[in-house]
């Protein structure tokens, strides 16, 4: 999945992504970075949904 594909709310550009990681020391092209957010933002929405479905099953618990 191509970066640039998606909708863009707000979203960091790959670019200051790689300008963000380059100030810390870590060099990656564009590409890297395009990629790097992708699984940041997979992460998030897996995270986001596990807690939602814990939520769930708590308020069936109660």
């Amino acid at each position: 999945m191509n970066y640039r594909d998606e909708q863009q709310k707000g979203k960091i550009s790959p670019e200051k992504a790689q300008k963000t990681l380059k100030k810390e020391g870590i060099n990656v092209t564009v590409e890297l970075a395009e990629e790097i957010l992708y699984f940041l933002r997979l992460i998030a929405n897996i995270s986001i949904v596990k807690f939602i479905e814990k939520n769930k099953t708590t308020e069936k618990n109660k």
